[in-house]
């Protein structure tokens, strides 16, 4: 089970990670343990600042695929990974587990 930071994240789209993400602890604060991953809604956060503050953390960026500026704003920061919103519903649980490294099955 992996602590995941969730950064800019609405309520109603939380709810749906943890249904996605069962197995692991998902996080909206600072928490007293670091998190092992960190998922962020790029049309709601500054990818810089997430980047800048999770250096050593990998980092799922998503929004929709209108924002094609965001997207690129993602890239450019330093995301491990990022991804248009329903293309993270669908592989939600085989992203985190290859960011995480574990075997996913």
């Amino acid at each position: 089970m992996a602590t995941i930071l969730l950064v800019g994240v609405d309520l109603f789209f939380r709810a749906k990670l943890e249904g996605l993400l069962a197995g692991h602890r998902l996080v909206t604060s600072d928490s007293a343990d670091p998190p092992e991953l960190v998922i962020c809604d790029i049309s709601r956060v500054d990818p810089d600042e997430v980047a800048d503050s999770w250096l050593d953390t990998p980092i799922i960026g998503y929004t929709n695929h209108t924002d094609t500026h965001g997207l690129r704003r993602a890239h450019t920061a330093g995301f491990d990974r990022v991804i248009v919103k329903s293309a993270l519903v669908e592989q939600a649980p085989g992203l985190v587990a290859a960011l995480l490294g574990d075997e996913v099955g």
